[in-house]
């Protein structure tokens, strides 16, 4: 077996059972597109080649591209792309982005810059399924008021529909990492809730306050360089919108954070260089 490289992230899933029950999870039929991420030495593409219509994999580590291609070569449906997949031009691989399906074993050190390419697009895949981090997946599943809710959580979920599938031990993979794992399915939300300018500028609004998650709200409105909201303009805020701005970020829902971030859209924030 090819050694992992821990540079990469690289922990193999060989559990077998554990392997179909993430691919059933896609719920994959023969006329699917499906991309998956990292498909290291093909514990899950053994499962999907004969399921799906076309499969596209894509890896970065050159070792496991000519495992693939000695194992699966001769197989027109698969597709191996050598290649970073925070680089890959979903646009240019399938005709229909809207109907492609996306998984995953997903190396922790990429987990939520890869979530969020997957999201911040004009146009999202149908339906992902991706095994990352437990801890990751706590944060985009969290509550408001716990420790572990913020911008993640309210990134992710204002735009899709999240749900945690199964745990996974670490014993299920060689090398054993040192935390367990959650497989969780993600579909975006149809027809998208925000325009991609609303999307812009709610996630401003939510890494600027959870960057100061101790303060109230209020108070990094009026301190935040891309805000420095006035206190007229605070009470307009909690007027329009009937939230007290006074309590801190993390007690704000999602939903709660885009009605907050569309009024102050009407004000003009956040500001951009050279505006206000």
């Amino acid at each position: 077996m090819v050694r992992a490289r821990k540079s990469l992230g690289q922990n193999f899933l060989v559990d077998p059972n554990i392997q179909l029950r993430i691919v059933d999870a896609l719920e994959p039929s023969p006329d699917d597109v499906v991309l998956e991420i990292g498909p290291g030495t093909g514990a899950l593409t053994q499962h999907l080649i004969d399921r799906v219509g076309r499969l596209i994999a894509v890896e970065l580590d050159q070792r496991l591209v000519e495992l693939l291609e000695e194992e699966f070569g001769d197989r027109s449906e698969l597709e191996i792309l050598h290649a970073n997949a925070l680089e890959v031009a979903i646009d240019e691989l399938v005709d229909d982005p809207a109907e492609l399906k996306v998984i995953g074993n997903i190396p922790y050190n990429i987990t939520s810059p890869l979530i969020f390419w997957l999201l911040e697009r004009p146009v999202r895949p149908r339906t992902v399924v991706l095994m990352i981090q437990k801890e990751v997946a706590d944060r985009i599943l969290a509550e408001p008021g716990t420790k572990e809710y913020g911008a993640l959580s309210v990134g992710v979920r204002s735009v899709a529909s999240v749900q945690r599938l199964f745990n996974v031990r670490r014993g299920a993979f060689r090398p054993v990492p040192d935390v367990d794992s959650s497989v969780i399915r993600i579909e975006p939300l149809r027809p998208a809730p925000l325009t991609p300018e609303a999307e812009e500028d709610l996630r401003e609004l939510t890494r600027t306050t959870f960057s100061w998650r101790r303060k109230q709200l209020q108070r990094i409105l009026r301190s935040a360089p891309s805000y420095h909201l006035e206190p007229q303009e605070i009470e307009r805020v909690e007027e329009e919108t009937g939230l007290q701005l006074r309590d801190r970020p993390e007690r704000f829902t999602p939903e709660e954070f885009i009605r907050l971030s569309a009024q102050l859209r009407e004000l003009g924030y956040p500001t951009r260089e050279g505006t206000r």
